[in-house]
């Protein structure tokens, strides 16, 4: 099964793709891992995306979409994929239609406003990386490890903000060109986690 997750930052993507890799037993593919895997391996298109990057620029479209594809070429995605974080434009969308059959289209629904409240709650252990919010978890020392709790820099309100503006204008309108394909299966992000889990499984008949 090749699937897609969509939703805004902090409706909880990444969460969601781990449980439902592992269910499905199928790769769960990060954008933002298999840039890093070619930056670091110095891959020919990794090379390409570097010489952007080192310049400050978006890495243009065809260079992302063949880190995509070579990605979808390896051994472990013959029965199937979860892609997380592409594609992010009706671009992109139509670029990978060219290089493989998309089978459901799983979106996060989640209210924006209530996802900034969500988003510039969060906390995170600078040693470990356990993740807090201020709702639940007041102190300044991580639970598990003893590390001092921060906020990351992109979960300040201004780059929330920013962030969420963002899929706005250029990730959401994949929520209608799915939808028009007959493939998109909508969620209520905003529910607890193991119901929104459900949901999916749900959705998928899985």
């Amino acid at each position: 099964m090749n699937l897609i997750l969509l939703g805004a930052p902090g409706a909880g993507k990444g969460t969601q793709a781990v449980r439902l890799a592992a269910k499905l037993n199928i790769p769960h593919i990060s954008t933002g891992d298999i840039f890093r895997k070619n930056l670091k391996e110095g891959t020919p298109v990794g090379l390409k995306a570097k010489a952007y990057i080192d310049k400050g620029e978006l890495v243009p479209d065809e260079v992302t979409v063949e880190i995509v594809r070579l990605r979808l070429a390896e051994d472990d995605c013959k029965k199937g994929w979860l892609l997380d974080g592409f594609p992010r434009t009706i671009a992109q969308a139509g670029a990978l239609d060219k290089i493989a059959k998309i089978d459901a289209v799983i979106n996060l629904d989640a209210d924006l406003t209530k996802l900034i409240e969500r988003l510039t709650g969060r906390r995170v252990c600078g040693a470990c990386g356990e993740s807090y919010h201020v709702d639940t978890y007041s102190k300044t020392e991580c639970a598990k490890c003893g590390g001092k709790i921060i906020r990351r820099d992109d979960d300040n309100p201004q780059t929330v903000e920013s962030r969420l503006n963002v899929y706005t204008a250029q990730t959401e309108p994949l929520i209608a060109y799915y939808a028009a394909k007959g493939v998109l299966k909508t969620v209520d992000g905003m529910k607890p986690i193991d119901a929104v889990t459900a949901q999916i499984y749900g959705a998928l008949g899985v």
